[in-house]
């Protein structure tokens, strides 16, 4: 824009900028700019999960190759723990303490064997979940991408090593008289609810974890006592015999209880539908949906503010 002045010169004023007196927030909106490391909305956030799928996956199998890999019998030790495990609960449970009253050894062992491998699921979905995000600190700060990323893969980890060691466990069952029939076709929604069930549990953990590092040296001892109380060694029906009903259901209706008990429930003939608690697939299905929809949103709900700090 040009104006002539009263001695003849021409002076030159810039014209108006078109944003002038836009508010920062007016700006943005106009240019379409959003805030970097905003938390999306849920509906996105999931689809940017989906994005990530191959990541995810690809993620998990290759934390699964590097477990092991420093050991000379690698991927073996993913059957080998939960079995030297279970012998060790075998030599005091159930020969010196006796825990495997009511059962033969033919049901006993392939329990204590599904007992304790299902178990591990949880826990170690819950043990990787926990340093998730503060044991990927590097990655976080580094990449952009949804961070329940990191504990949906560690879930899916542990999810691949149950199934490798499922074969071991077929075995153990087959060895003490349990075919396969009908009943195993169960062990499919079983697995399914267990791991939906686990994932939640891990953002769940990883939130707090992220927060709270010190967490992961807890954790241990919260899921030792976990453990003595799911019935992983003995059955709560017949070792909590003559005890009020009540402490009896409490203890039956705990999610790692429930997935126990409805895996030996598939997996062994001798254990019938009278040591399952009341609508227990109703049960299972509650577990597993409270925990996976509430820890997805708990966890979302804290994206903007992982790996700062």
């Amino acid at each position: 824009m040009s104006e002539t002045m009263h001695d003849g010169t021409v002076a030159v004023t810039a014209a108006a900028s078109p944003d002038a007196g836009l508010t920062a927030a007016e700006l943005a909106a106009k240019y379409g700019l959003s805030v970097s490391g905003a938390r999306p909305s849920l509906v996105e956030y999931v689809r940017q999960l989906w994005g990530r799928r191959h990541f995810i996956l690809a993620f998990s199998q290759a934390k699964l190759t590097a477990q092991y890999s420093q050991a000379k019998l690698g991927q073996l030790w993913q059957v080998a723990t939960p079995l030297l495990n279970a012998a060790v609960y075998f030599f005091i449970f159930g020969l010196i303490l006796h825990a495997s009253r009511g059962m033969s050894q033919d049901v006993y062992i392939p329990f204590l064997v599904t007992g304790v491998f299902v178990f591990t699921f949880t826990q170690s979905s819950v043990m990787s979940g926990v340093r998730a995000i503060s044991g990927n600190l590097g990655l976080v700060r580094a990449l952009h991408f949804p961070r329940a990323s990191l504990p949906i893969s560690f879930s899916l980890q542990q999810l691949q090593q149950l199934l490798f060691s499922m074969l071991v466990l077929f075995a153990v069952a087959i060895g003490f008289g349990s075919y396969p029939g009908l009943s195993w076709l169960l062990i499919v929604p079983v697995l399914l609810l267990q791991f939906l069930f686990n994932t939640g549990l891990a953002l769940i953990v990883a939130r707090m974890g992220a927060k709270t590092p010190d967490l992961a040296q807890l954790m241990p001892f919260l899921l030792r006592t976990w453990m003595y109380a799911s019935g992983v060694m003995f059955s709560i029906n017949n070792m909590l015999a003559g005890r009020p009903e009540w402490i009896v259901r409490v203890l039956q209706v705990n999610p790692v209880a429930i997935y126990m008990d409805l895996m030996r429930f598939a997996l062994i003939d001798g254990y019938g539908s009278s040591h399952l608690p009341p609508h227990v697939w109703a049960i299972a299905l509650f577990w597993a949906v409270v925990f996976f929809a509430g820890g997805f949103v708990y966890f979302w709900k804290a994206e903007e503010r992982y790996g700062r700090g």
